[in-house]
């Protein structure tokens, strides 16, 4: 490990030859390598944080996200567990499989943030995330569950595993020699564009309000660095404590490494817990979604907000999804739908037989701006009139902005509105070149 974070010290040690083109962070987004703003939308595979740990999609499952929904990423679920199931022991049989699903996703023309999962610890309490040999088997054997499952987080037997996960230093330093095998295996994968450390770090016992400081910290700056040491053109993605979704702000404000994106999630507690959703609490959403801006531009990150959703029987699942990319379009953020599975305790967009959940697909499918020429300002959608609107600041460069525009949204086609622009329409997008600030206006013939 310590010739790892001798590699902080060395990164800027390098010959002065200009670097090459890559993914990259600048100016409060994700950058593809020609320097277009990326604004990723698209869904989370959730089912893969259980064994055997990869689903049952196939490569036209992938196709599916793009083609018929206009999704442009995925947030790729992965466990400790499942990479590194006894001591030193990693599963290539099962990163194999990871790397076809990698190349399936480049085929159907996916981006892929690589993610750590984690709920409730790990495998040993019946849920997901660490291998069950890293905490003693009487903690396991101790625990209770209860209802809802996330207050399952607060069991002292769940908190005590996770209070020593940050304080052994042997299961942090097998935490980040698995990451550093992952990014080993895959850092020749170009769907791959970055890796998500850890899903929803839990504190434990420690100050909740130091947690993120103290010992969140670090282990972001050992991973990173263990990564970056065999993949470092990859960016990434930094959540916050999990404390972030009760709504207490992150206390994250500085790391010593570059290209980073800011990653929380954005749920309705009330929903959460099974109750629909309240249409009251749409301004919060769409307040809380500012403070996270806010707490994106204090780390120089870009905002993803790497889960969302609800379940699709559930009251008020339509007002809820609409505040969710309200939200997101009033501050450019990117959003990834929990989840592309089928059933999934009703939050997936499939049902159990693989048909889609019409309220929520017809909610999800929407337009949105996924390269920018230039910096991106805001973007919504009026569902009544199908009205799309895109404000942004154009830079010099020659390369075009496109915006997904899915045809279910517009059977009967669409027009273009940007005052002087040049517009090209193609399958599933209109690519938009133009030098002024401009605000582009989508709406069926």
């Amino acid at each position: 490990m310590r010739a790892w974070l001798g590699l902080l010290v060395l990164a800027g040690c390098g010959d002065s030859q200009p670097a090459a083109p890559r993914w990259h962070v600048a100016d409060d987004y994700l950058r593809a390598p020609d320097g277009r703003a990326v604004i990723l939308r698209g869904a989370n595979l959730g089912s893969q944080k259980f064994a055997p740990y990869l689903d049952d999609k196939t490569p036209a499952d992938y196709a599916r996200a793009r083609d018929e929904w206009g999704f442009n990423s995925l947030r790729f679920v992965m466990t400790w567990a499942a990479v590194e199931p006894m001591p030193d022991v990693y599963d290539d049989t099962y990163l194999d499989g990871v790397v076809e699903r990698m190349r399936w996703a480049h085929d159907a023309g996916l981006h892929v943030v690589l993610d750590m999962h984690q709920d409730i610890y790990g495998e040993g309490f019946g849920f997901d995330g660490a291998p069950r040999w890293t905490c003693d088997e009487s903690r396991y054997a101790a625990f209770v569950p209860v209802e809802p499952w996330f207050l399952n987080a607060v069991d002292p037997n769940v908190t005590a595993c996770v209070d020593e996960f940050y304080t052994r230093a042997d299961l942090r330093e097998h935490f980040v020699a698995a990451w550093h095998h992952v990014a080993e295996r895959l850092v020749g994968e170009p769907a791959v564009i970055g890796f998500d450390v850890l899903n929803e770090p839990n504190w434990g016992t420690y100050p909740i309000f130091q947690f993120e400081t103290d010992r969140l910290k670090p282990l972001y700056i050992d991973v990173v660095t263990a990564v970056r040491e065999v993949a470092p053109d990859w960016v990434a993605f930094i959540e916050p404590s999990a404390s972030r979704n009760g709504g207490i702000p992150t206390k994250l404000d500085s790391l010593p490494f570059g290209d980073i994106v800011y990653s929380p999630h954005s749920y309705d507690q009330d929903a959460e817990a099974g109750g629909g959703f309240d249409e009251s609490h749409r301004q919060k959403i769409l307040d809380t979604l500012g403070e996270l801006r806010a707490e994106a531009r204090t780390l120089g990150a870009g905002l993803w907000i790497g889960e969302y959703g609800g379940m699709a029987a559930s009251p008020g699942i339509v007002p809820y999804m609409t505040a969710q990319y309200d939200a997101a379009g009033a501050v450019g953020a990117g959003t990834m739908y929990w989840s592309y599975d089928k059933g999934d305790g009703g939050y997936s967009i499939l049902a159990g037989d693989g048909s889609e959940k019409p309220e929520l697909v017809g909610v999800l499918v929407r337009p949105y701006p996924e390269l920018v020429a230039g910096t991106p300002v805001s973007y919504a959608f009026d569902a009544a009139t199908r009205t799309f609107t895109f404000d942004y600041e154009p830079d010099r460069s020659s390369a075009p902005t496109e915006i997904v525009v899915p045809a279910r949204v517009y059977p009967g086609g669409y027009q273009v509105e940007c005052g002087g622009c040049v517009t090209e329409q193609a399958t599933g997008v209109v690519r938009i070149t133009t030098a002024a600030s401009s605000t582009v206006t989508i709406r069926p013939l």
